[in-house]
């Protein structure tokens, strides 16, 4: 259950931002979205590299709340840099989301 809603959040919940919010240009803004999921190559920085119950905010480099504050920033900028800071956010919301679920 936890892996589905995680994955999920991680394609739905940007699907349906882009379709709501951004109808006109519904596919750039998905892809944006999907694409800030590279954000997980910080990942490969951990020990081990993959742990299903380790919460990634504010233990990988790019999953701290330094880092989302430059998110938000982002999202006040113009497209593109709008979409991407809302993509990190909803991809920060996924795995908040997951980190719940582990406790």
């Amino acid at each position: 259950m936890r892996p589905l809603l995680h994955y999920g959040l991680h394609f739905i919940l940007p699907l349906l931002a882009a379709l709501i919010f951004y109808r006109k240009d519904w596919k750039k803004a998905y892809l944006i979205f999907v694409a800030t999921m590279l954000v997980d190559l910080d990942h490969l920085l951990a020990d081990p590299i993959f742990d299903p119950n380790r919460c990634s905010i504010n233990f990988h480099l790019l999953h701290t709340y330094y880092a989302m504050i430059a998110y938000l920033i982002m999202v006040f900028l113009k497209k593109p840099f709008h979409w991407i800071g809302l993509g990190l956010l909803m991809h920060m919301l996924a795995d908040w989301s997951d980190c719940l679920m582990i406790k």
